[in-house]
């Protein structure tokens, strides 16, 4: 959530609104990570890394949040096989679930 002032006549009253989270299409991620294009396929219908929206055109969209993951997959990646990383990620976001 986001406050900002509504003019400088009113700074008084303040207005509260939400910004959009910015979305990523699959080039922009392999852009701004180590991972291809095919690895970010692959991630995805894994189940490691979820895409928040798709476009019209019926491309995947990735939030913010992905280049978190991919960051802990990359690390994990070093000394884990992928069915484990799987199974620490899901039992990492069920231990999340239960605490909200």
């Amino acid at each position: 959530m986001f406050e900002g002032y509504m003019s400088r006549k009113n700074r008084d009253k303040t207005v509260k609104f939400e910004v959009p989270v910015k979305m990523y299409r699959i080039g922009d991620v392999v852009r701004h990570t180590p991972f291809t294009r095919q690895t970010i396929h692959n991630y995805t219908t894994m189940g490691l890394i979820q895409e928040s929206d798709w476009t019209e055109g019926g491309h995947r969209l990735y939030d913010e949040k992905v280049f978190e993951r991919l960051a802990r997959i990359a690390e994990l990646r070093k000394t884990t096989t992928l069915a484990e990383i799987r199974k620490i990620l899901r039992k990492s976001e069920r231990l999340s679930k239960e605490r909200d």
